[in-house]
């Protein structure tokens, strides 16, 4: 199936979509220049980041009402990446960031190419959350300093180094600021919030207070940002860094993918359409490609900007881009005005935002629900945070999956019956329990259920060797519906090991996966014909047709050992 790679761009719900963008816009503005800040880019590269995401990710993007731009777990690793690079090279290190924000873009559209967008999302719940508290935390812990009047470190351990002597020598006027902020954010009244979105509101609020009640104050302040339209900036790498840069492309690449398919879902949810992952992963990769080669910082689905933009009416790919429009329009005539927004007030702002992310509900009801989830969110929050994010994924998605795997391995196990009489309820029928108890023993039923993957090989061969006094072997596949090559392996082993002991071995297997595993193990001479009779209406009676084979081979067992008692 082929992707479209450019949306239709129509005008039949324009109203709406207007009115979401532009709704979108002011949203999205004081979170852009938080992020550009605090990045260490600069206000402006956020605001990049902003109109170019936003807009070639609506253009190009599988979800019609998704704003993209600047994310807080994205600002999280572009912030370490910057902080890195140009502590290595002071000269090139800024636009070999941008070159990893390029590589990132380049990894998403590879992604969706090979359609791995439905794959990607595919993570326990618990990683999930222990992986988005882990970037609110870093959040939290980076806008500590330029809360305390500080400059801030780009590194959560070298901030946690040096918070004593923040604490020690605050600046009592951008603490002030910042809590205001905070106060702000969280007490403005839903209808209020409804018309001037309270990150804005504060914004403006804050920097008038500071502007007017602290105009002599020492006051660390966004400063005059460019006007008008980005340089291109080309591709550098540094053969020395280029593992590193590889490293955070990918780290860039993965996240901004499960950022934007975890939003994509919440837009299906309000809105009621359903997303193309694949076509989202490309128009986040082009977005993100064409952000580095403008200096903009790399973006993702934006939860609550596409949020306020469904509920102010925007449905299609055109809110998305009338938002990017928007805050082009604010670059062009907005630098003299965000020249006095204190850093205190950012810091609020997205100390807000990481106590967002915070998945609190799931935090205060975990110990209840499993202990074990538990202990892996708390794993995956303390990688993220101390280690890095892709290593926090990828441990807490091998371990999640081992445990998936030990528990899948025990139902599995259950469905493995060992039967050498009649005693127990095996759902067997009264001519099979008769032949069992009449064999004494000499006829070994191994029963096996369900779906049989490569944990459920180690707990056939444990049955089995439970057993060792038998003349002829059954094996009952009937109600396998597949089976994995390590299980089917194991089969095999059984089945050798009774011929090599110079026992009758009989299969009853049902046409499909396993039957066709078993010609591909060359065990298909041991299979119990089927009745021909029956074959033609396999689909309306494959329950009785199972039973009669299953009793075939019993028979057929029967005969070999006590041809007198044959039933």
């Amino acid at each position: 199936m082929s992707i479209n790679i450019i949306n239709k761009i129509h005008f039949r719900n324009w109203r709406g979509d207007l009115f979401g963008g532009l709704t979108a816009a002011i949203v999205a503005l004081p979170l852009a220049l938080a992020f550009g800040v605090a990045s260490g880019a600069g206000a402006i590269a956020g605001l990049y980041g902003a109109i170019i995401v936003g807009f070639f990710a609506a253009l190009f993007g599988g979800t019609p009402a998704q704003v993209s731009g600047p994310t807080g777990p994205m600002t999280v690793v572009v912030t370490t990446v910057i902080a890195t690079l140009l502590a290595r090279h002071p000269d090139t290190g800024l636009a070999m960031a941008f070159t990893v924000v390029m590589l990132g873009g380049l990894l998403q559209i590879i992604f969706g190419v090979m359609r791995l967008g439905q794959y990607i999302t595919l993570m326990p719940y618990t990683v999930i959350s222990g992986f988005m508290s882990g970037i609110g935390v870093i959040i939290i812990f980076l806008q500590l300093p330029p809360l305390l009047g500080h400059i801030g470190t780009g590194s959560v351990v070298t901030t946690l180094q040096k918070l004593p002597t923040y604490l020690s020598n605050p600046n009592w006027v951008a603490v002030g600021l910042g809590l205001l902020t905070l106060l702000i954010v969280f007490a403005t009244p839903t209808k209020l919030n409804r018309i001037i979105p309270s990150p804005l509101l504060a914004l403006v609020v804050v920097t008038i207070v500071s502007m007017v009640v602290f105009k002599d104050a020492t006051l660390a302040r966004i400063g005059q940002i460019p006007s008008g339209l980005p340089t291109l900036r080309k591709p550098t790498f540094s053969i020395r860094e280029l593992a590193d840069m590889l490293r955070y492309g990918l780290m860039l690449g993965v996240l901004g993918a499960i950022d934007s398919l975890l939003t994509s879902l919440v837009a299906d949810s309000i809105s009621r359409t359903q997303h193309d992952s694949d076509k989202e992963l490309i128009g986040q990769g082009i977005g993100n490609m064409v952000a580095g080669l403008f200096g903009g910082l790399p973006g993702a689905g934006a939860t609550m900007r596409t949020v306020v933009n469904v509920q102010a009416g925007g449905k299609t790919p055109l809110s998305g881009m009338i938002h990017a429009l928007v805050l082009l329009l604010v670059v062009f005539w907005a630098g003299p005005l965000t020249a006095q927004i204190p850093n205190a007030v950012l810091a609020g702002l997205l100390l807000k935002v990481g106590i967002d992310i915070l998945d609190w509900g799931f935090i205060k009801r975990a110990p209840r629900l499993s202990l074990k989830g538990t202990g892996l969110m708390y794993l995956v929050l303390f990688l993220t945070v101390f280690v890095d994010l892709i290593t926090a994924v990828l441990v807490g998605a091998f371990i999640a999956n081992v445990l998936t795997i030990k528990r899948l391995s025990d139902v599995q196990s259950d469905n493995i019956k060992v039967i050498t009489d009649s005693n127990g309820d095996h759902n067997l029928t009264p001519t099979e329990q008769k032949i069992l108890t009449q064999a004494g023993g000499d006829i070994l039923l191994l029963k096996l259920g369900g779906p049989m993957s490569f944990g459920a090989a180690k707990s056939i061969s444990r049955r089995m060797s439970m057993v060792q006094n038998y003349q002829v072997l059954v094996l009952d596949l009937s109600e396998v519906p597949n089976i994995g090559v390590t299980a089917a392996l194991a089969i095999e082993s059984i089945v050798e090991d009774a011929i090599a002991h110079n026992r009758h071995v009989w299969i009853v297997v049902t046409p499909g996966q396993v039957e066709r595993r078993i010609t591909q193990l060359e065990l298909q001479r041991f299979c119990k014909p089927r009745n021909t009779q029956n074959e033609s209406s396999v689909k309306l009676s494959a329950q009785i047709n199972q039973v009669e084979s299953r009793l075939q081979a019993l028979q057929s067992a029967s005969a070999l050992i006590k041809p007198e008692s044959f039933v």
